[in-house]
């Protein structure tokens, strides 16, 4: 895949201006010492080669084929024939134009396996391998004189990104190893991918840009074995599917949007998102020699974990000023040692040796997690004055580990090549350095799932069809969610046993949520009052269901969404009728244990009420964490055959927690 001893370029033009020219340009431009054989039918030779009118014509081996011709299919033939491995496709014409495009392609995939051969693309433009000299692609980036080589890889959805983010490293000094174009993923993905280069040992991070996640199950995998390996992996995501715009039935789906299911999928595979490509290209150096921080304050207590904080020197206060308020805006703070200060800011007036001096002292100062130098002019007109003290604290802080990063305020290239050189982290922008640092301390390491239990579905509840709300409390309750004490009132007398006051809802399977049709009606407080309201609800529906009426200190919102682009999710937030307004949700992989439930609690701002706020009475966020929890079982239940459920609200009590409202949408209804 990587490093082919002899490729096959299928299709190659003798004439130097076409695209279908440019690989056996690339590829002699920069090095490469293998074999190259051009295959044209028409030619004899191609650019001072010797052509050969097909792959079967060739006597030696050929390790990889790039194939550049409409009849794919006819190329991947011969490639079967001559025992090629591996096969990129340039060629488009498969699913990028549309269904028939797409049947095409599955038929290729298919062939390709019966021949032992493996496909990128197709739809890709190629491979670069600049550790070992491989420009096996049509990416007009390869013009370039020289490419910077380095241990960062990249695996894009993208091919013109490929040559975006190679030409703008090499400006910051920054060098990569491995760049692909998956294209189409027909055969070989972006999860299988991360995988190769998590065994690669030229590579030492993984950049991902991503339009789409297609195989999460194999990214996910691929994200613990880089992460297994101490690689760092890092996306840049954009595009929403149409399958993330189509509104879900339930507050869980409407609030689980792909965006947001992405986001929990990232953390919870390991994997470090980032919202600019200018970040993307720049964070490498501020995580190597690094892991997850796991830095958070009290654990699963249920306050409040600290926000993160960074200690800034500066001799630039604007500049300093317009990064620290981009750190504000992602939840960081700046912090001072024995000041109430944002910022050390050192005049133009000091001397290069009180800079690094103050500068070794954050780095070696408990109280701050991160450090960071705001370099003003100097850094464009006197980059070894201005770098030189960084470097210098740098090494001399010998007993931290602490992340240090500088933001340049004016363009200074020389001061990017120095830093750079040095594996010290330096960005452009206050907005991208805000984002890597908020990026670095939301990583996480890829959560456990072993251990996990399969769950057996109740023998009385159905496994598909439409589920009224007394069934999908039943189920709630058998997953260890605490629920309201609940009975049916069938006509023509509605006979129950629950002592008044009670709430009083229609029984349909068929409304998910029942106020917004005036089918609830609470703190019904005598029979007389009960038989009244019932012969109202008896118009929208035959049977009701009564509940005894629960009061607590707030309300909170608990889901599970099996969701169609990267599995199950549990999901808890402040409930209630306007939990979607709100939107004051947090989102993980499920199913979560208690610890990790209690975790996501935390971050919910609505629930500052619930942790003692200005002394008001704490709520019981454990047995919140335990409801979480339990509900989030649901993804262990053999074939899940739930796509949703949600309790909202579930009252939240000084002591416990009951699910009031239950609603379930199975895959088969």
């Amino acid at each position: 895949m990587f490093a082919p001893r002899s490729v096959a370029l299928v299709g190659a033009s003798g004439d130097a201006s076409k695209n279908t020219a440019r690989p056996q340009r690339y590829l002699r431009q920069h090095g490469f010492t293998g074999s190259i054989f051009p295959i044209n039918a028409t030619r004899q030779e191609v650019l001072g080669e010797k052509a050969y009118p097909s792959l079967t014509a060739v006597a030696g081996e050929i390790d990889h084929a790039f194939i550049m011709v409409e009849d794919v299919e006819g190329a991947l033939e011969d490639c079967g024939r001559k025992g090629v491995p591996v096969v990129s496709v340039f060629s488009d014409g498969f699913a990028d134009v549309g269904a028939q495009g797409l049947a095409r392609q599955a038929r290729l995939v298919a062939r390709a396996r019966e021949l032992g051969v493996r496909l990128l693309g197709p739809n890709s433009m190629g491979m670069i391998n600049l550790t070992e000299r491989v420009a096996l692609s049509v990416n007009a980036v390869l013009e370039m004189a020289v490419l910077p080589a380095g241990a960062t890889s990249m695996v894009s959805q993208s091919g013109t990104m490929l040559g975006t983010v190679l030409s703008r490293g090499a400006a910051r000094g920054l060098g990569f190893s491995k760049l692909v174009s998956v294209g189409n993923e027909a055969d070989l993905g972006v999860g299988e991918l991360v995988e190769l280069l998590a065994a690669d040992p030229q590579t030492r991070l993984i950049l991902l840009f991503l339009e789409t996640v297609r195989d999460a199950a194999r990214l996910a995998a691929g994200a613990r074995a880089a992460h297994a390996a101490g690689k760092p992996v890092v996306a840049y995501k954009l595009g929403r599917s149409q399958l993330g715009q189509r509104l879900a039935r339930s507050h869980t789906g409407a609030l689980a949007g792909e965006d947001a299911a992405l986001d929990a999928y990232f953390r919870d595979c390991g994997i470090l998102r980032v919202d600019m490509l200018e970040t993307l290209i720049e964070i490498g150096p501020l995580l190597a020699g690094h892991s997850p921080p796991e830095y958070a304050g009290p654990e699963h207590t249920g306050q409040l974990r600290r926000s993160p904080r960074v200690a800034v020197v500066t001799t630039t206060g604007g500049g300093a000023a317009s990064v620290v308020d981009r750190l504000g805006t992602r939840g960081i703070e700046t912090v001072t040692p024995g000041s109430d200060a944002p910022i050390v800011d050192l005049t133009m007036g000091k001397k290069s040796a009180t800079y690094g001096a103050v500068l070794q002292e954050l780095l070696e100062f408990p109280g701050c997690d991160a450090v960071l130098a705001v370099v003003g002019s100097s850094a464009q007109f006197h980059p070894q004055l201005a770098i030189g003290p960084i470097l210098e604290a740098k090494s001399g802080a010998k007993h931290s580990a602490k992340p240090l990063a500088v933001f340049l305020t004016p363009h200074a290239d020389q001061s990017l090549a120095l830093l750079a050189q040095a594996g010290v982290a330096a960005f452009r922008t206050p907005e991208a350095c805000a984002d890597a640092f908020h990026a670095f301390f939301a990583w996480r390491s890829p959560r456990r799932t072993d251990g996990e239990r399969s769950v057996e579905w109740p023998t009385e509840i159905p496994a598909k069809g439409k589920l009224t709300e007394f069934e999908a409390l039943k189920l709630f309750a058998a997953l260890g969610v605490p629920v309201v004490e609940a009975a049916l009132a069938h006509a023509p007398d509605y006979a129950h046993a629950l002592p008044y006051p009670i709430a009083l809802k229609i029984l349909s399977a068929e409304v998910a949520h029942k106020s917004e049709v005036g089918g609830v009606i609470l703190a019904v407080a005598s029979r007389q009052e009960f038989e009244r309201q019932a012969k109202s609800l008896a118009k929208k529906s035959a049977s009701l269901l009564v509940q005894r009426m629960e009061v607590g200190l707030a309300e909170a919102i608990i889901g599970y969404r099996d969701d169609p682009l990267v599995g199950p999710l549990a999901m808890v937030g402040a409930g209630g009728i306007l939990a979607e307004l709100y939107n004051d949700v947090v989102l993980r992989l499920a199913p979560v244990d208690e610890a990790a439930a209690l975790e996501m609690i935390e971050q919910v701002k609505g629930f500052a009420v619930l942790r003692g706020y200005r002394g008001l009475p704490p709520g019981d966020l454990k047995a919140l964490a335990r409801a979480l929890a339990a509900l989030s079982r649901l993804a262990l239940c053999a074939g899940r055959p739930v796509r949703e459920a949600e309790a909202n609200p579930v009252i939240v009590k000084h002591d416990g927690v009951v699910a009031v409202d239950a609603l379930v949408v199975m895959k088969e209804e």
